[in-house]
């Protein structure tokens, strides 16, 4: 290409290419598992064009796998109109770019060395699941609230095929991704039992991120996305166990209630719903959700005796507290 700041627009809505600099070669072939290594640097679209990550500034290069969950697809599209070598700055509009934040955080804390590389960026979108709150970067969460336009500036340097490298671990089929499940979910058991919770946690969430990705492919309610389901409200229960321990009341509440909704009979939902509302004293929620899990599994009657004593207990206490504070007052 003789001029270098030729634009165009790539077969999408929404995006703008400007070439910075001219690549080499044929344009690559994209085809499923295809490792694309790359420079990236995201910016803002205001007058000093902010810059929100720079893969260079990190010091290593960005890979992803084509058609591997790789929850800003934007990118393999931007990346598939580039020669090797090429360096391009792409505008992007905000319906490419709503996703971004999370996956930003994602990097981030692969960068920082906070998350395992194992369960890579492409997983990000399942992340999702437990963005609840703060995002943990001011700049995100404001993008998270009002998404923007952003600028790509993209340099591409390697393009190799299913072939010519060796299939990661999270590269992995959808057989081996769910053997990999009841080690992970062993190990979550193991540390909660030990009540190392935070680390726990992480494996909990691993498993449910594996199962959730080998559930996409599946038509949802047919059996084998019911199975992959029930595993998954399993684990994700477990992960509400270690959430409570970690005073974590509302997400747990989140959690659980998102499990009732779609699937009403599951009684260890509810006795952890109850549980979290008994400790932020929502005590109408809890004796309903109590009395449900009653109904559900009369087995459960002695944990939710115990329970309900220990709710009496808190409230006579917070009464009495209250009485007090009012006492003064008149």
């Amino acid at each position: 290409m003789s001029d270098m700041r030729d634009t165009m627009l790539t077969g999408s809505e929404g995006i703008k290419k400007t070439i910075l600099h001219g690549g080499t070669g044929d344009l690559p072939k994209f085809i499923t598992g295809t490792k694309v290594t790359f420079h990236f640097r995201t910016q803002l679209c205001d007058d000093e064009r902010t810059v929100l990550d720079d893969s260079k500034k990190v010091g290593t290069p960005m890979e992803i796998v084509i058609g591997n969950m790789f929850k800003l697809d934007i990118w393999e599209t931007l990346l598939s109109s580039m020669r090797i070598g090429e360096v391009s700055e792409f505008w992007c509009d905000t319906i490419h770019t709503g996703v971004y934040p999370l996956v930003s955080k994602s990097m981030r804390r692969i960068a920082e060395g906070k998350d395992p590389v194992e369960w890579q960026v492409h997983t990000c979108g399942m992340a999702n699941m437990f963005a609840y709150h703060s995002l943990g970067y001011d700049d995100l969460d404001e993008l998270m609230k009002e998404p923007k336009p952003l600028y790509f500036v993209l340099e591409l340097l390697r393009v190799q095929q299913p072939s010519e490298y060796n299939r990661e671990s999270w590269a992995l089929s959808n057989e081996e991704r769910l053997k990999v499940v009841p080690v992970l979910h062993g190990q979550g058991n193991k540390l909660y039992k030990q009540g190392r919770y935070q680390e726990a946690t992480q494996k909990y969430k691993e498993a449910i991120i594996c199962i959730k990705n080998v559930q996409t492919k599946e038509k949802a309610w047919d059996v084998p996305w019911l199975k992959l389901e029930k595993m998954a409200n399993t684990l994700t229960l477990n992960y509400c166990q270690c959430l409570l321990r970690l005073e974590e009341y509302y997400e747990v509440i989140e959690h659980t209630t998102d499990i009732i909704n779609q699937h009403p009979g599951v009684a260890k939902a509810f006795y952890l719903r109850g549980k979290a509302h008994k400790e932020v004293w929502n005590e109408a929620e809890a004796r309903q959700d109590f009395s449900r899990v009653l109904d559900l599994d009369p087995g459960m009657k002695k944990a939710v005796k115990k329970e309900l004593a220990v709710l009496n207990m808190r409230m006579e206490e917070k009464n009495q507290e209250d009485r007090n504070k009012y006492k003064g007052m008149f």
